[in-house]
């Protein structure tokens, strides 16, 4: 299978960065499909000119604007400027991942001796939740705050018990900040009132060279990680850890993703697995990955506290979703960084490496993971 690069020489529009000064900003985004309930957007702008975009349906960050070599604005972020495509089968466009991220085999787990059955969704599966999973509830917003670091706004979502299958009430809290630094932070906390299963992840899919410019295969991408959980046809790992020496799955030294797409197999062909980070989990926020686009020198790196890092290069995207000022979104139009704890860890109990995304009573969930846009130097 070839890959064009010429591709990535399609023409986006470029905003010249001017300092404003931090600033938040509400507006209505649109009703959801009762044409009663009112999706609101919050606007956040740091004291560089950048910003970001958030609704309170899904939390679901809508737009990312970030300088490149040229001191130009692009929205890097893929997604819609309408509630229609958020509610006609978006693919996670800035969602967040919840209750459980990744997928469930069989969308079964045990828990305290109990077997449960949540909803699947992904063929036999549960990704991401299950069918209505937290990408598709209204979160509350609080009022968003001007911090000296830079804007930030605070959502949150109270999962209710056996919802999808869930057992337990689960209260989310999700704080976006948008530093002065041109730094996108998402911290997570909650709590639950019976032992149940928390893994969220963020899913925001970018496009460097701007969310309309076509392929990313030409960026370059650097994952510190030097294992990987393989998994089966049905991306469901096998609970083994494996090296990445000697894959084309190794990215310990900044690769053009494209360059061993051949290699990769799968249907279709592409990237989608978890990578075991090096970094220690449960800590401070450490490098789990960098990515770079060579024409606009726009860089992102991610940083968490997480244990894995899902690497998906838009494989299913197929030309379906109209997004953001008529851009049709096609196959490797956009990349994702999920850190998460590893998928189907719950039914890995016991297996070396794998800890379940298990949460009681008294215990509270954490997760602290930074998207931190610069330019190449």
């Amino acid at each position: 299978m070839r890959f064009s690069l010429s591709l990535l020489g399609l023409v986006i529009m470029l905003t010249p960065v001017t300092a404003v000064g931090p600033q938040v900003e509400q507006t209505t985004f649109g009703k959801l499909a009762d044409g009663k309930t009112v999706v609101t957007a919050y606007t956040l702008v740091n004291k560089n000119g950048a910003k970001i975009k958030v609704i309170d349906y899904g939390a679901i960050v809508t737009e990312i604007h970030v300088p490149d070599k040229g001191g130009n604005l692009a929205d890097v972020a893929l997604g819609f400027d309408n509630m229609d495509g958020y509610l006609k089968g978006s693919p996670y466009f800035g969602a967040n991942a919840g209750r459980c991220a990744n997928r469930i085999a069989n969308g079964k787990f045990t828990l305290d001796g109990k077997e449960y059955q949540v909803t699947v969704n992904n063929g036999a599966h549960t990704l991401h939740g299950g069918k209505d999973g937290f990408d598709k509830k209204m979160w509350r917003a609080d009022a968003p705050t001007m911090g000296a670091g830079g804007p930030s706004i605070t959502l949150s979502y109270v999962s209710k018990d056996k919802e999808e299958g869930y057992p337990g009430n689960l209260s989310v809290k999700l704080t976006y900040t948008l530093t002065n630094d041109n730094e996108l932070k998402v911290e997570y906390n909650a709590t639950t009132d019976k032992t149940t299963l928390c893994n969220l992840a963020h899913h925001s899919y970018f496009n460097l060279a701007g969310h309309n410019s076509g392929i990313i295969l030409g960026h370059e991408v650097e994952i510190f990680a030097k294992a990987f959980t393989p998994a089966d046809e049905t991306l469901i790992p096998t609970g083994k850890i494996q090296p990445v020496a000697g894959t084309p799955f190794d990215f310990t030294k900044p690769t053009i993703i494209v360059s061993r797409m051949k290699e990769v197999g799968g249907k279709p062909i592409g990237y989608d697995l978890n990578y075991v980070l090096d970094g220690k989990a449960g800590g401070v926020p450490f490098l789990a990955a960098r990515v770079t686009d060579q024409r606009y020198g726009r860089t992102l790196e991610v940083y968490t506290d997480q244990p894995g890092l899902q690497f998906y290069t838009g494989n299913f995207l197929d030309g379906t979703n109209t997004g953001k000022g008529g851009a049709v979104y096609q196959q490797y139009n956009g990349f994702c960084m999920e850190p998460q704890k590893f998928p189907d860890a719950v039914n890995k109990v016991g297996t070396e490496g794998w800890v379940a995304p298990i949460l009681k009573p008294g215990e509270e969930y954490k997760q602290t993971t930074s998207y931190r846009f610069g330019v190449k130097k």
